[in-house]
């Protein structure tokens, strides 16, 4: 499995990327934790990284491309990896097909988590981590039940500085900027798979497995023609196949040259219609000659009429002099019907005006609704988010009082423990010494009874023996006598 995981911040590149590592045994490689723990060790690529961060530019594509083959050269990614955080840009993707075909480990899908904007808002303003643990929580979706704390560690949640609604803003501009056109490119290898990122975790993560499961055993694509930028040479345009399974015999080169083909063709196209434009342009320049000799004609044309109009002129005078009353009258009437219409398009330009304003206050007007609509969208929008904000501290408040009873309950329950203890320990002292007590009397007695049977005992003995002793004398006694 070679995979790139593409998404916008906050989609859950991150957790779903976690979860394939320890379902797969596949590594996940950041170019964030790659940098830092090369400048960490102070590798040759690590100073280099740590002067370009030092000098505040950003660290080349070369530096973090051999950091990248540096760490699929390890045995743990044989079987494959996900790579996220890169590429973040066509060059970057061109140039990294370019190192991975030369490692002969090329990408085999470009899964994309896709998130829609408002739910993306939500999820990082609302996000909390957990600073011992790294439990991820939302105060919208999924808050922790201790409020600031942790369920499963007890440590303390940190929200992010940048998670908010400006940065978050910028961020997702940058994204849609620069790294959204990947999915074109990929799109265009027939290496996209998208995966819908709402919903549960654990839906999505299952969703991503059937989309990996589900993966072609071999994806042809073309190469780009752009500089490898691990080694500084050129690399040519060639297809390169995918094999995960049964090795298949590469595709032809057909496509190449076909792409190399067509810019010919598109050239020899350009020249020959700029040929024909030359063509055309020659011919109109010769057009003009024409128009010179109809001018000239026509001014001989012109001569001839002035003369035979000075001939005529003195004939015309007298006529003109009896036609001027009648034109004098003919130019009033021209000019009261003039004035007549200079009223009444003074009168038409008014109404046009007239109608003009009225179009301007209605456009205005509607121009001010749209806004006041705008204006009172954005309070609600405002409103619903203080109002959310509201129930969550609400929630949180009752969450604390509940935390805090549950507290008292357990300490009250543990006090009332304690004190049944010690009352049930001492009452077993107090047991425990009496059945000693009463063992010792018992003992005693014995002892007392076993004595009081031995001197008795004795006493009889003694007896029986003083009476022996008496009858023995009186024995002796009376043999004597």
């Amino acid at each position: 499995m070679k995979i790139v995981l593409l998404g916008a911040p906050g989609s859950g590149k991150g957790t779903q990327a976690k979860q394939l590592t320890t379902r797969y045994g596949v590594p996940q490689i950041s170019t964030g934790d790659l940098l830092r723990a090369a400048v960490k060790a102070g590798s040759v690529l690590g100073v280099q990284a740590k002067a370009a961060m030092d000098a505040g530019r950003l660290v080349s594509d070369e530096i973090v491309l051999a950091m990248i083959k540096e760490r699929l050269a390890q045995p743990d990614a044989k079987n494959g990896f996900i790579l996220d955080g890169f590429p973040r840009n066509i060059p970057q993707a061109e140039a990294l097909d370019i190192m991975l075909d030369k490692v002969n480990q090329p990408l085999q899908s470009a899964l994309l988590i896709d998130v829609d904007f408002d739910s993306l808002i939500q999820r990082l303003t609302g996000r909390r981590t957990c600073e011992s643990c790294g439990q991820m929580y939302n105060v919208y979706t999924s808050p922790s039940k201790l409020d600031d704390q942790c369920d499963k560690c007890g440590g303390n949640l940190h929200h992010r500085a940048d998670d908010n609604e400006e940065t978050i803003g910028n961020r997702l501009r940058v994204y849609e900027a620069q790294t959204a056109p990947l999915i074109g490119y990929y799109k265009a290898q027939s290496r996209l798979r998208t995966i819908q990122g709402i919903g549960d975790i654990s839906d999505i993560f299952s969703a991503v497995c059937k989309v990996i499961e589900e993966l072609p055993d071999v994806v042809e694509f073309t190469l780009p023609v752009v500089e490898d930028l691990t080694s500084g040479i050129t690399a040519k345009a060639r297809p390169t196949a995918i094999k995960t399974k049964a090795k298949t015999p590469a595709p032809a080169a057909k496509k190449a040259t076909v792409v190399k083909a067509t810019p010919k063709k598109a050239e020899v196209k350009k020249k020959v219609a700029v040929k024909k434009t030359a063509v055309k342009k020659t011919v109109i320049k010769k057009a003009p000659a024409k128009k010179v000799i109809t001018k000239k004609s026509t001014i001989k044309k012109k001569a001839v009429t002035k003369k035979t109009a000075t001939k005529k002129k003195v004939v015309v005078k007298k006529k003109i002099a009896t036609k001027k009353a009648s034109v004098k009258k003919k130019i009033a009437t021209r000019k009261k019907a003039a004035a007549k219409k200079s009223v009444t398009k003074k009168k038409a330009v008014v109404k046009k005006k007239v109608a003009v304003k009225k179009k301007v206050i209605k456009k205005m007007a509607a121009k001010k609704k749209v806004a006041t609509r705008k204006k009172t969208a954005i309070k609600k929008a405002i409103a619903k988010k203080s109002a959310t904000k509201k129930k969550v501290a609400t929630k949180k408040k009752v969450i604390k009082k509940a935390a805090t009873k549950k507290k008292v309950e357990a300490k009250k329950k543990s006090v009332v423990k304690k004190a049944v203890t010690k009352k049930s320990a001492a009452k077993k002292r107090v047991v425990t010494r009496k059945k000693v007590a009463l063992k010792k009397k018992i003992a005693t007695k014995k002892k007392m009874a076993t004595r009081k049977k031995a001197t008795s005992k004795k006493k009889v003995i003694k007896k029986s023996a003083t009476k022996k002793k008496v009858a023995a004398k009186k024995k002796k006694g009376a043999k004597r006598r």
